[in-house]
């Protein structure tokens, strides 16, 4: 396959570098021009003509904008694919902008340079064809395989509604703990250490896609309710001071048990 990607940030280069590893050829453009990965070519205009799919890496909420400038210079045949980590609105706004002959897919890598530093092999990636035919979806399935991942079909609302309570709730639950300021410890568990680990990569993300994973699913504000719930529902077992209440009566089951945990 020749691929296009379209925007290199963090996601982008090492999606780039990824797809360059088993492609015929990988061709990349982004907005101000940088170095680009080894065995990565740059993208002419010329160059969209040769193209079999084009992979969006920019932000969500510059996807139909980004699709506007290379909508003309783009083959019929040539598939169209985001790679964001929403699915229903930018594919609305790509199927709003694309020519209607080419095919779109929506893609998602549930995984980026930190959670693939060691390989992608198992790692779970899901589809969302919008308009694309059997055989074209095929050829890409195909491709992907080389990389042993996980492949997974969704439409653009399954994967939103399953994205806010797994994607979504580890970037909010990460960035709560990084406004808390934790820090590693000497006595440190290995499930603090965890939660280490979860606040380091999901920090090392960019503000902007904390922001769109929060904002632009819109399945993520249940989450965030869901959250405050449960946090007030633990509080009120602990018998929390603005409940005024006493921390052992309140106490939920197994209250009586003072075993240590290395947990």
């Amino acid at each position: 396959m020749q691929i296009g990607v379209i925007g290199l940030g963090r996601f982008g280069m090492f999606w780039a570098q990824l797809l360059a590893q088993e492609a015929e050829a990988v061709y990349a453009w982004n907005r101000t021009p940088r170095a680009l990965p080894a065995g990565v070519l740059p993208l002419g205009d010329a160059d969209y003509q040769r193209l079999d799919i084009v992979f969006l890496c920019t932000s969500i909420a510059s996807v139909g904008s980004v699709a506007e400038t290379i909508a003309s210079r783009l083959h019929p045949r040539t598939i169209v694919a985001d790679t964001c980590s929403v699915k229903v609105e930018p594919l609305a706004d790509l199927d709003r902008v694309i020519p209607a002959e080419n095919p779109l897919l929506g893609t998602h890598p549930m995984f980026g340079p930190d959670s693939a530093r060691n390989g992608a092999d198992g790692l779970p990636m899901v589809f969302s064809p919008v308009r694309i035919a059997p055989d074209q979806l095929a050829m890409v399935q195909d491709f992907f395989r080389k990389y042993q991942l996980d492949q997974l079909v969704m439409t653009p609302e399954e994967h939103d509604r399953e994205a806010a309570y797994t994607q979504g709730i580890t970037h909010f639950i990460g960035r709560v703990l990084k406004d808390l300021d934790l820090k590693p410890s000497p006595i440190a568990t290995l499930g603090y250490t965890r939660l280490l680990q979860v606040m380091e990569q999901t920090c090392n993300d960019p503000w902007s896609l904390f922001m769109d994973l929060q904002q632009r699913n819109p399945y993520t504000a249940a989450m965030r309710r869901d959250i405050r719930v449960s946090l007030d529902r633990t509080l009120q077992l602990l018998g929390d001071s603005d409940a005024g209440g006493d921390a052992a009566a309140n106490a939920g089951p197994g209250a009586d048990s003072g075993a240590a945990s290395s947990d």
